[in-house]
């Protein structure tokens, strides 16, 4: 059974494809949200066989009950649409991570991009990190060979980074092998928020306009970002252990240089337990 299947014709140009899954590397919303505002409700290119790719009892569907009466079930669903900007074919991959047959799926999609005649694949995620809200939301890049990246993002980190891989890695690498340009941009959201953090997504949608050479609409996304930012500088301000943490983070961020490793992961471990695991959008934790 093929995983893709397309959805009627298009006639694309030298699209770029832009992937972001609701998954491990999508803190805060960021990529996921940023995948929304880009494609908006953008024409289905392609479409998944979600009983295949996905574990229900997992990501169970959404089902609404209207009077006592079984209505509509929403199923997990996972879409290639299109947009265009300026110029530019640009089909954004986004839905629920897949929870089985990654490879099988790499493969196809690969299959797919030449089919299309995908110029390029870029992936965009966010992961927690030692960063403070009160500063630019940093970007780190991947690129799958040198000078892929633009707009002034660099590939990192530094030295060897073993971590569970996300399903994004997976095609990334398999676009690579496969001879097409891949690379990806990853915000990096203060560990100690919980719930949406919209700057993010703002940042990840200047980087890709930078990198496309075009100007991406946020929408109601700086409206967001702003209230968010006003509830975490209320919630600093009034705990003092939680404004010194801020402080610290901001002075590593001022003088550029990255904390002592063992340092600063036994300062998180104890910042999270004392702080405890908060809940909710624009908390602190």
């Amino acid at each position: 059974m093929s995983l893709v299947r397309l959805v009627g014709q298009h006639d694309l140009i030298a699209p770029t494809v832009v992937v972001a899954f609701d998954a491990w590397v999508d803190a805060g919303s960021a990529s996921s949200t940023a995948a929304e505002a880009l494609v908006g409700g953008g024409a289905v290119v392609a479409g998944f066989e979600s009983d295949v790719l996905y574990d229900y009892r997992a990501r169970r569907p959404t089902l609404d009950i209207v009077d006592g009466r079984p209505a509509s079930l929403e199923w997990p669903e996972l879409n290639l649409r299109h947009t265009r900007l300026g110029e530019r074919d640009v089909l954004v991959l986004a839905g629920p991570e897949p929870d089985f047959r990654w490879r099988e799926l790499a493969a196809e999609l690969v299959g797919l991009a030449r089919q299309l005649g995908v110029e390029q694949w870029i992936s965009l995620g966010a992961i927690p990190a030692a960063v403070p809200h009160t500063r630019p939301v940093p970007v780190l890049g991947t690129e799958s060979s040198p000078g892929l990246l633009r707009g002034g993002v660099s590939p990192g980190p530094a030295g060897l980074l073993r971590v569970p891989s996300a399903a994004v890695s997976v095609l990334d690498l398999a676009m690579a092998e496969a001879g097409i340009p891949s690379l990806g941009y990853f915000a990096q959201i203060p560990h100690y928020v919980s719930g949406p953090y919209p700057a993010a997504a703002i940042e990840l949608l200047r980087a890709l306009g930078r990198h496309l050479d075009v100007v991406i609409h946020l929408g109601g996304l700086s409206d967001e970002a702003e209230q968010l930012r006003s509830r975490l500088d209320t919630a600093t301000a009034v705990d003092e252990k939680t404004r010194t943490y801020v402080e610290r983070l901001e002075g590593m961020v001022d003088e550029s240089r990255l904390p002592a490793g063992d340092e600063l992961i036994s300062e998180i471990e104890r910042f999270l337990r004392e702080r405890g695991e908060g809940q909710g959008e624009g908390r602190i934790h």
